[in-house]
């Protein structure tokens, strides 16, 4: 088995959803989880923990030893604010919500666009406002339904295949729950010295 089905097979059997994971050239494995969408805790909008990374990271070593997937150090953290939108399912989970999108080649001339995500038949769908945004002023996401007489709304319709990197627009709420640093800092694991050659390949991504 290689590291990337021993990864996605431990987080995902302790119950939580694997939104990444990647290892460098130098060894270092760094595994990013959250709480599954149908989970009490997902359901809440909670965030990650360090308990939750400690049980993963235990979890991991262990496989990994066992499955003689070598590596140098590992890494177990929440996704963060901004967290990336790898899969299908991760579309689905964070619809209505404020994404910045990366094509991977320029429409009209751009390939970063920000909007709310929408689903549209089996691709998907970035509305845009159609406004200038001035100096220093933020646009919230009530932006669309309050936009003077005049503005329009503007929409990118595009598929999976054509994303080079989709990420939720951090929000940080200060009248309800908010990330802490303790909750974004990643727990890392003491350097451990690989006991088996490295047969998978360096650089590797799930995706």
């Amino acid at each position: 088995m290689n590291w990337q089905s021993a990864v996605d097979r431990t987080v995902t059997g302790l119950g939580y959803d694997l939104v990444d994971a990647e290892k460098s050239v130098g060894g270092l494995l760094r595994v990013f989880i959250d709480y599954l969408p149908g989970s009490a805790e997902g359901a809440a909008g909670q965030f990650i923990t360090v308990d939750d990374c400690e049980k993963v990271t235990r979890q991991l070593q262990y496989v990994l030893e066992v499955e003689a997937c070598a590596y140098e150090r590992l890494e177990v953290s929440s996704p963060g604010l901004d967290r990336p939108l790898k899969k299908a399912a991760d579309y689905a989970r964070f619809a209505g919500e404020q994404v910045e999108l990366t094509l991977k080649e320029p429409f009209k001339g751009r390939k970063k666009f920000t909007g709310e995500l929408q689903a549209l038949g089996d691709g998907w769908r970035l509305v845009l406002v159609n406004r200038v945004k001035k100096p220093g002023k933020k646009i919230d996401k009530s932006a669309s339904a309050a936009k003077p007489e005049g503005e329009s709304d503007l929409a990118l319709d595009f598929s999976i295949e054509e994303v080079r990197e989709a990420r939720l627009v951090p929000v940080v709420d200060f009248k309800g729950r908010r990330f802490s640093e303790q909750d974004e800092a990643p727990l890392k694991t003491a350097p451990v010295a690989a006991k088996h050659s490295i047969d998978e390949v360096d650089g590797g991504r799930i995706q």
